[in-house]
């Protein structure tokens, strides 16, 4: 015989206690891997230009800018910044289409940190 407010049941007579017990697993999230973004010393890219680069795309002071690009002369290579993978190789592209552009032959390049 079927109870008309539960409707037809086929369980072996447990009866619903109205407790739902829902697991939620936490999900891992890993931090993305960043990349450092530097620029390379030539000997004929203007100080200048490479003080432009700096504050345009990479949004330092004219100090900062300056204080780095005579790190690049001085020591061969120097940091913009530290980036995700995406931010960072947008980054290097802009600056590299801006050198060629303006007919320079500097080198912007991104390693993992």
């Amino acid at each position: 015989m079927t109870n008309p407010d539960r409707g037809s049941s086929d369980d072996d007579g447990d009866s619903d206690s109205g407790t739902v017990v829902v697991t939620k697993t936490k999900p891992k999230v890993k931090k993305p891997s960043l990349y450092r973004v530097l620029l390379l010393n030539d000997d004929f890219t203007p100080m200048e230009f490479v003080v432009h680069v700096l504050q345009r795309f990479f949004s330092k002071t004219q100090e900062e800018a300056t204080r780095i690009m005579l790190h690049v002369h001085q020591n061969g290579v120097g940091e913009c910044g530290v980036f995700t993978f995406e931010v960072a190789e947008t980054k290097v592209t802009q600056v590299m289409d801006l050198a060629v552009k303006h007919q320079h032959p500097l080198q912007c390049v991104m390693e993992k940190k």
